[in-house]
């Protein structure tokens, strides 16, 4: 049996980055743009806000760049706050790398098993066999083990063992994390 499991986003990450005021390494993006244009040179940042003290910082987007070479569509979604631009945004490794940011998905994402046939999930026949096709919907990190746990409705250690016996098997490394598409196979 082939299922296709999808990993999607939630809402947007939070932003581990400094905090200039307080001690707080984490920032919430909502979305808010800033663009300001000096004679024909336009900056452009997302703003986003502190998780501890509520203070904005300012994540450079577009920087010093001519008018004339942006385009009039990514203009348009700059001064509209386009919350997909954010998210699009903040998965450019340039703009990360630029910013000296990382993301955190915790509580982000959810996984989406397509709503299995089987009404309870542990129940699985002792000869089944089952091969799953994982696909992200975005760059987000997570581990295999995790989402093949919440998957199937086993428990991590489960997983692990299946593992490493030979039950569960993938043409890719299942232990650390993953953000992309991936296929294994479950014999139980």
């Amino acid at each position: 049996m082939l299922e296709n499991w999808v990993v999607m986003p939630t809402c947007l990450p939070l932003v581990l980055r400094r905090c200039h005021t307080c001690a707080s390494d984490r920032f919430r993006a909502n979305g808010k743009f800033r663009v300001n244009a000096n004679h024909k040179l336009l900056d452009a940042w997302l703003l986003v806000l502190c998780t501890g003290c509520g203070e904005t910082a300012k994540l450079t987007v577009l920087e010093r760049m001519q008018v004339r070479s942006v385009r009039p569509e990514l203009l348009d979604r700059l001064h509209d706050n386009d919350p997909a631009l954010a998210a699009e945004l903040l998965q450019d490794p340039v703009v990360r790398r630029r910013n000296r940011i990382a993301l955190d998905w915790d509580d982000a994402w959810r996984l989406d098993t397509g709503g299995s046939d089987r009404p309870d999930r542990e129940v699985i026949d002792a000869s089944e066999v089952i091969d799953v096709s994982v696909h992200f919907a975005a760059r987000i990190p997570v581990r295999p083990v995790r989402l093949i746990a919440e998957g199937c409705g086993l428990s991590r250690a489960e997983v692990e063992r299946l593992l490493t016996e030979g039950s569960l098997v993938s043409a890719v490394r299942l232990s650390g994390k993953l953000s992309d598409d991936f296929t294994f196979t479950l014999k139980r």
